[in-house]
């Protein structure tokens, strides 16, 4: 056997944080192991990171392979780790590690729902692979079946659960009957949101991974500038008592669809019956449906966050491009040979419960009803029966809350007819809208 054929893969670790720390740890720990299962001496040969102190917790990691310098690490190992998080400097430095002719392991959905096709075809026209299954779901295995195992298949829609922390968050709101603020604080405190916890609640990161979704399942061009985004900060403790008297919980889906219309990816809280499988999701836990032509239905369910099992997805993508290297190929590439025009607000249609707060006079209801009519907007189901909550210091009865659910309707008509109801006056304060997933 010649003499490169048994020398150790070289494994560059760019961040040694969270999920770095975790991974290095898996790679050391297990490292007779995954040579087993490579075939090859597989060896963590450096770890790049802003203050070699922050390793210090970390005894699996050899002092001597840490470093600050970022860009010697990332281009002198056969394959490259990036967990540095963020766009911009994670993007120079797996450009640079693919020039060298490494392959790459990364975790960072902004990076790819911003920069995918370019790092793609890089990673592609020099001949090496880019493995990303970490990015999406935490340790759930969801990415490279969509990518590898549906390839003979058309995939026509996926929708699910994909952010921990909001996950977390109205899973107590519901069960616990808390407000929103005091629900993130206790997440804050338990490590379950982040200081700024901004990029969850808002949903920018369950978007950056709706446009990845949609990208390797409908094989274009999707980045997170196409993702129209809905956080759940203004979900209440009200919306939660309301869905909860019609069976149904609120979920923060990602929701990407290919149609006749064009393809849409989409982020937002949806009322869900307590009877669908994503009712069961708790915690941090992930689950995520797809749709095929010819499998039907699939659903992938797992840990969604954390740093060890987070590190189990990443570790994957580790070995399986280091059998690669042992084997002398490459992986598939990531096809992105459709140009698919992107489907307007207008093609978005659902059922919407928009529930309104209003001095509970007569006629009131069939003035609002009439502007639903005005609009074209079919009104499926009323409930009067919610608890009132608010007091208008301007009226001397209590105020009611009103929630109407509507049929099929497309979002721009349901947002112009909320616009118009809430001009009467018999309206008070900000309505609340939220789609309904049957």
């Amino acid at each position: 056997m010649a003499q490169e054929d048994v020398a150790p893969i070289r494994v560059g670790l760019l961040g040694a944080g969270t999920v770095g720390s975790q991974t290095a740890r898996l790679l050391v720990e297990q490292k007779d192991e995954l040579a087993a299962r490579i075939g090859r001496p597989i060896e963590l040969t450096g770890v790049a990171c802003l203050d070699p102190a922050e390793t210090d917790p970390f005894p699996w990691i050899d002092k001597s392979v840490v470093t600050t310098d970022t860009m010697s690490v990332a281009t002198n190992s056969d394959i490259v780790i990036e967990l540095i998080g963020g766009t911009g400097v994670a993007r120079k430095f797996v450009l640079a590690a693919i020039e060298s002719g490494a392959s790459v392991v990364t975790a960072n959905k902004a990076l790819l729902a911003k920069y995918g096709p370019e790092i793609y075809a890089a990673a592609e026209a020099k001949g090496v692979d880019i493995y990303f299954e970490a990015s999406v779901g935490g340790a759930i295995p969801f990415l490279r079946p969509l990518r590898e195992s549906l390839v003979g298949d058309r995939v026509t829609s996926m929708l699910g659960i994909v952010n921990g922390t909001t996950n977390y968050i109205l899973d107590e709101m519901t069960t616990k009957g808390l407000d929103f603020d005091d629900v993130l604080r206790d997440a804050q405190a338990k490590g379950y949101a982040e200081a700024d916890p901004t990029g969850d609640i808002e949903g920018h990161d369950a978007a950056n991974k709706a446009a990845i979704m949609a990208t390797l399942g409908f094989h274009t061009n999707v980045t997170i500038d196409d993702v129209s985004v809905e956080g759940i900060t203004r979900i209440t403790a009200d919306d939660i008592a309301a869905a909860t008297a019609e069976d149904k919980v609120i979920k923060l889906l990602a929701v990407v669809e290919n149609t006749e219309a064009g393809v849409s990816a989409r982020v937002y809280p949806a009322l869900i019956s307590n009877s669908h499988p994503l009712a069961s999701v708790h915690g941090s836990f992930n689950a995520v449906f797809v749709k095929a032509e010819a499998a039907d239905d699939l659903m992938f369910y797992g840990r969604g966050a954390g740093g060890a099992p987070t590190a189990s997805a990443v570790v994957g993508d580790v070995v399986t491009e280091a059998r690669h290297i042992a084997q002398g190929c490459t992986g598939p590439v990531i096809p992105l040979y459709n140009d698919l025009k992107k489907a307007p607000i207008e093609a978005s249609r659902a059922e919407f419960a928009v529930r309104f707060v209003i001095h509970d006079n007569p006629g009131v209801l069939a003035a609002i009803a009439a502007k639903f009519a005005e609009h074209g907007v079919s009104i499926n189901g009323v409930n009067q029966d919610l608890k009132p909550t608010l007091k208008d210091p301007g009226y001397d009865g209590e105020l009611q809350q009103l929630r109407l659910v509507t049929h099929m309707t497309d979002e721009l008509t349901l947002r112009e007819t909320v616009e118009d109801v809430c001009k009467l006056d018999c309206v008070v304060g900000e309505p609340s809208i939220l789609r309904v997933l049957n």
